[in-house]
């Protein structure tokens, strides 16, 4: 068993501290020269332990950064993907210390990007380091794909990826971007649901009418937009859309099963967020709803007068940003026509409409049951004493889906970040018991292989 000891665990985090503190905020254009600044800082760590074939892959955004170790001959090869780009770190003066300012105290490291995902990206270069410094080789081959614009929705890796398949021909793709389901408790991600994020935008007369002189007898953008909202869902939940669950896949037994394995308390959720009541489809679990079905969200609403005081008009125009979560097989385009199909079909008379889409991501499904994800599970077992669970996650993360369909390769999704760790919020940190104890089990991972 491989060990951090205190002396290489300072030697490691110091080294951390210096890479989280290039803002490289992918979102922003004034952080363009940090971003890349980030990416060279990587190639020259990939230099310094002993990577190959180490180059800054320029694109129409941020840069790619790749470097391999190819030296294991008849041993299996491990595709690494990470991401070096950040969230923007605002409000800043929710920070307890500066976001760029690394610091460590009561056991965690508090910086812009420490759990998300420079920290759990760094792992696996300090876990090849600590295996070249002790055997003086790998015990498989590693090639590393690292991007700067995952914060983007990834728009240039796709790309990359479909040109450079054989280059990128691997056994398994290991990705540590997630978390456990709670301290001490490992979990690897076997499911992810895909996304489409779209904006409405509702209009009726060219400009805001006064609410004396028309209210009552032309119609208002925000009535409009209120009606053809309220018509997306129906009052047991569903989605209202004709043909949004196509490609739904009614769940198994197994599969509710495996689910429920996972720690859930309802009453804890409610009070710490001051619910009153959970909603959602009434035949499903709370692990079920934000799992392995589907969703519609309304995520924010604008229309008329919004400033102090009041201001009597009728609004020419409101709109509202939409989000989706897809599973199975659900095509986000086909999903994003068929909102289309129904906002057109429910638009009150007078109203024109007009839906922007943003973002989309199939969704993708992996089997707990593969070689490569149950060797990782069997890698957390031995430094931490506790096997992995196998949750259904709500979100997304496009660029899974990419890999395994382009390089038929399984993914594992081996995360050491914990969920309350403000990842993409004021105070984001990650503990260094789990980055310490990360290395050593992605040493035992690569061993196992």
């Amino acid at each position: 068993m491989y060990k951090v000891g205190a002396q290489r665990q300072e030697q490691y985090l110091k080294e951390l501290q210096e890479f989280l503190k290039i803002p490289s905020i992918s979102s922003l254009s004034r952080h363009k020269e940090d971003v890349h600044r980030a990416a060279d800082w990587l190639a020259k760590a990939f230099e310094e332990i002993g990577m190959d074939n180490i180059k800054i892959v320029e694109t129409e955004g941020h840069p790619i950064v790749y470097a391999d170790w190819l030296h294991a001959r008849d041993k299996p090869t491990v595709l690494i993907y990470g991401h070096y780009d950040v969230q923007p770190s605002d409000p800043d003066e929710l920070w307890e210390t500066p976001p760029f300012e690394p610091v460590i105290r009561d056991g965690k490291l508090f910086a812009r990007g420490a759990t998300d995902d420079k920290g759990q990206l760094f792992i696996h270069l300090k876990a090849i380091q600590m295996l070249m410094e002790e055997d003086g080789t790998l015990p498989v081959n590693v090639k590393f794909v690292i991007e700067g614009e995952e914060e983007l929705a990834s728009p240039n890796l796709p790309p990359f990826i479909e040109d450079q398949t054989e280059k990128l021909a691997c056994d398994t793709v290991l990705i540590s971007d997630t978390s456990f389901i709670e301290k001490g408790q490992p979990a690897i991600c076997t499911s992810l649901r895909g996304a489409l994020a779209m904006e409405l935008t509702v209009k009726t007369a060219n400009t805001d009418l006064h609410s004396g002189s028309y209210g009552g007898g032309v119609p208002n953008a925000v009535h409009s937009l209120i009606a053809i909202l309220d018509s997306l869902h129906h009052k047991d939940g569903k989605v209202a859309v004709e043909g949004f669950y196509q490609g739904v896949p009614e769940p198994t037994e197994a599969l509710r099963k495996e689910v429920a394995e996972i720690p859930f308390d309802e009453e804890k959720v409610k009070s710490e967020f001051g619910l009153t009541a959970m909603s959602g489809e009434q035949k499903f679990t709370f692990q079920e709803r934000t799992g392995i079905r589907p969703t519609l969200e309304i995520n924010g609403i604008t229309g008329g007068f919004q400033g102090e005081g009041l201001k009597t008009i009728v609004p020419g125009e409101a709109s509202a940003k939409i989000s989706c979560r897809l599973v199975g097989e659900q095509d986000p385009g086909q999903v994003y026509e068929r909102i289309q199909k129904h906002i057109d079909a429910f638009t009150p008379v007078g109203a024109t409409v007009q839906l922007q889409q943003y973002i989309k991501a199939k969704p993708v499904s992996l089997d707990s049951r593969d070689p490569m994800i149950q060797k990782a599970s069997q890698a957390y077992e031995a430094v931490y004493n506790t096997p992995a669970l196998f949750p259904k996650e709500g979100g997304s993360i496009p660029i899974v889906e990419v890999f395994a369909r382009v390089l038929e390769a399984p993914v594992v999704l081996m995360g050491f970040g914990l969920p309350t760790e403000n990842l993409h919020a004021p105070n984001e940190h990650f503990q260094l018991e789990n980055f310490t104890k990360g290395i050593e089990t992605v040493c035992y991972y690569f061993k196992s292989l």
